[in-house]
């Protein structure tokens, strides 16, 4: 009886922090329009989901944050909308595949190794406030070096003809992305995974028992 009511709070939680990704994926605060593609904070809740509730958890919301990406540049597309929508694609079912891996694979990822991180973190017994932003710039780094790294090894050329510029351009481009988008990402990210997972451990705590 314990069990299941520990496993209805765990998909409460997981619930709750879906809401929060949806929230965030559909307002400024979580999607920042940028020139050719959408800066996001949407990965913070799944990092602290992942802490909190495990990697499972991290990957429900990782997927949840993925579907809300596919949706937002399927109904708001923008140049690089290909990447990340099935139903951009310019080069049938392979892109399709290709798009969805992007999208959704590459945000579950984010979950799964945040998780896998942590548990790591607790296993060695390292401080939480060393383990939470680590764990915060890691997971933010997934999201962003996957995600352009993908677009980089499966898109180069429709990235290319997107940006008007030679295919030996592309990996530059790339570069400057994850430089000038994804490493503040990642240290907000570790700042607000430290701030918020400290009180949000302490809550679990009481409600999971």
């Amino acid at each position: 009886m314990k069990e299941k009511k520990r496993d209805t709070r765990w998909m409460v939680c997981v619930a709750l922090m879906a809401a929060i990704v949806i929230v965030l994926a559909n307002t400024p605060l979580g999607m920042i329009q940028l020139p050719v593609i959408k800066a996001t904070t949407v990965h913070i809740p799944v990092i602290l989901g992942a802490v909190l509730l495990g990697p499972l958890a991290g990957s429900i919301l990782g997927g949840v944050f993925g579907i809300c990406s596919l949706i937002s540049n399927t109904m708001a597309p923008t140049l690089l909308s290909f990447a990340f929508s099935p139903f951009m694609s310019t080069t049938g079912l392979p892109g399709v595949l290709k798009a969805l891996w992007i999208s959704v694979g590459c945000r579950i990822l984010i979950g799964v190794v945040s998780g896998w991180l942590w548990k790591l973190f607790e296993k060695v017994h390292l401080n939480q406030t060393i383990a939470l932003p680590i764990t915060g710039f890691v997971g933010a780094m997934v999201n962003t070096v996957t995600v352009m790294g993908s677009i980089y090894l499966l898109f180069a050329q429709q990235y290319a003809q997107a940006q008007n510029v030679g295919i030996t351009a592309v990996w530059g481009l790339i570069m400057g992305t994850i430089t000038a988008s994804g490493i503040p990402e990642a240290i907000a990210s570790a700042v607000l995974v430290l701030a918020l997972g400290k009180v949000l451990l302490r809550f679990m705590k009481k409600v999971m028992i």
